[in-house]
């Protein structure tokens, strides 16, 4: 028997950490708008201060109760009750959505920000993504801002968005209307470092199904179609297509039929895969380029072939809007969080999420919040353990404050709202997703 070896890339994968690490040398944040007046973000900060065992409680339990997206009811409800006690009102379910959600505070008439809550988790392993954290940091920033909303006027919703992990919960929040009159959109993620930036690529899924005719293998091989060999053939195909992708982009795929028996030429077989790519029209030349050679491979093998795209959501790039994000990093910054300057870790150690299709909406931010010891991998059962850890658990306050803060700048500062406006026309405005991707 023969073990699989893995490659030696520990100095490769160390120089780049150390490199990010090495905060201190870097610039501080800076923004040139003037965001919340202190006395407000300090207001703030103390109300999150204030419910700082709580919200860890809330990390804490929804990391104990992991569920599968759309299947999220223990978490939804267990956010619902925490800002319900608080005195606010929970619209669940919501758009259609048994685990979404809806509160807000504040007044209608002016700018509003939705803060971005996620909760489900991954299969086996839980919440080795952290939507845990992603969760309590959006309640408690939220009721952070929450509390003094009257003093910089507009209003502070929190939306509760559900599978993330593969089921596009914020685009059907979208287009059932959920963001119509959201003016920006913040969240964070959790990470092994603070990165105030760090871009995320857009994703497609495609499932290929071959049908030939079934033959007896030995017998009368040459009445037969071998639709195996036209999903070799594909999977072939796209590792082939790998040298000649943009750096940015990524293909990864697996069988999921390849026949009964050795005996039978198969008669179906079948593949899926996921193609990625770093902006809206680069992924997609990357599909058309796949279903060339999904379509090749029928044709070299003479089998039918279905090709079926986007079974789940698309996911977009994510654009994320400047001078928000500054807001956010200076925020970050006063907790005693630097964070590490875009380019520092490679743009092409990312994945995708959802959060871009919003972020071709309304200005948004993405922030990753530093929980984990650096290098942990995220969909890992360490990162999963990292997720409830002290660091974690500081995160989780730490988060809240810079994300209420960036919230309360926005509504506060005309300019700031002004600036992030121009950023997200210049970055190219509104797409329409629908149109796209009906």
């Amino acid at each position: 028997m023969i073990e699989p070896t893995a490659p030696d890339y520990a100095e490769y994968l160390q120089r780049i950490f150390t490199a990010a690490q090495d905060v201190a040398s870097h610039p501080r944040p800076d923004s040139p708008h003037a965001g919340a007046p202190a006395e407000v973000a300090d207001a703030a900060e103390a109300a999150i201060e204030a419910m700082r065992e709580d919200l860890v409680g809330l990390s804490h339990d929804i990391h104990a109760h992991p569920e599968l997206c759309y299947e999220e009811h223990y978490s939804a409800a267990a956010v619902e009750a925490f800002v319900a006690d608080r005195g606010h009102v929970v619209t669940r379910p919501a758009w259609g959505l048994d685990t979404a959600l809806l509160a807000e505070a504040g007044a209608a008439d002016g700018p509003t920000v939705a803060i971005l809550a996620e909760y489900d988790a991954l299969p086996d392993i839980g919440h080795g993504c952290g939507h845990n954290v992603i969760c309590a940091t959006a309640v408690g920033a939220f009721l952070g801002a929450a509390a003094v909303v009257e003093r910089t006027g507009g209003r502070v919703q929190l939306i509760g968005t559900p599978a993330e992990e593969g089921g596009g919960g914020k685009e059907k929040i979208a287009r059932a209307g959920g963001f119509d009159d959201v003016d920006a959109a913040v969240m964070l993620h959790p990470f092994f470092a603070d990165i105030a930036d760090h871009p995320f690529i857009g994703v497609r899924t495609v499932q290929v199904v071959y049908t030939g005719m079934a033959a007896h293998a030995s017998a009368l091989p040459f009445m037969g179609r071998n639709a195996l060999d036209a999903a070799v053939q594909a999977y072939t195909g796209m590792g082939q297509l790998r040298q000649h992708m943009l750096p940015t982009d990524r293909v990864h795929g697996i069988f999921t039929d390849g026949g009964q028996k050795p005996n039978i030429v198969p008669q179906r077989a079948a593949l899926e895969f996921y193609l990625r790519s770093a902006e809206p029209s680069t992924l997609e030349e990357l599909s058309k380029r796949a279903e060339a050679i999904f379509e090749g491979a029928a044709q070299q093998t003479g089998c039918g072939v279905e090709i079926i795209w986007d079974v789940t959501p698309v996911y977009l790039p994510t654009r994320l809007n400047g001078p928000l994000t500054e807001r956010y990093a200076v925020a970050a910054a006063k907790r005693g969080r630097p964070v590490i300057p875009r380019g520092l870790l490679p743009e092409s150690m990312t994945g995708s999420t959802d959060l871009g299709n919003l972020s071709v909406r309304v200005p948004s931010i993405h922030p990753l919040l530093g929980i984990a010891p650096f290098g942990t991998p995220l969909h890992t059962s360490d990162f999963a353990a990292a997720a409830i850890t002290e660091e974690a658990d500081n995160g989780v306050i730490d988060g809240a404050v810079a994300m209420a803060q960036a919230t309360l700048d926005f509504l506060a500062d005309a300019d700031l709202r002004a600036a992030a406006a121009r950023d997200f026309e210049l970055g190219g405005g509104l797409l329409d997703v629908e149109a796209m991707y009906p």
